[in-house]
């Protein structure tokens, strides 16, 4: 099942090596994404941001939001700016 970010969990860098905090994500619309941004907070002291901001904006992936890339995606992981570029370009080319 893939996070909000867009990452499945089962191949997230931050899960198989077990260090991440909540077991593995969910998308921004899932019941249990106020539950799972919560116990990130509890665990590392902050938020993500990626999680919050999918939530906020009631969208399940980041790739579905019309505001994909945002400054968010430019300043947190998980996505490179070569990556985010090009994602940018095609978008303003539909």
């Amino acid at each position: 099942m893939p996070a909000a970010c867009g990452i499945a969990c089962e191949v997230c860098g931050l899960l198989v090596k077990g260090v991440c905090p909540i077991g593995g994500c969910v998308a921004g619309t899932d019941e249990r994404a106020p539950e799972k941004l919560e116990k990130v907070k509890e665990v590392i002291g902050t938020p993500c941001p990626v999680l919050e901001c999918a939530i906020k904006n009631k969208v399940d992936y980041c790739l579905k939001c019309e505001g994909f890339p945002c400054e968010i995606h430019y300043h947190e992981f998980p996505y490179g700016k070569k990556f985010l570029d090009v994602m940018k370009g095609a978008k303003e080319m539909m």
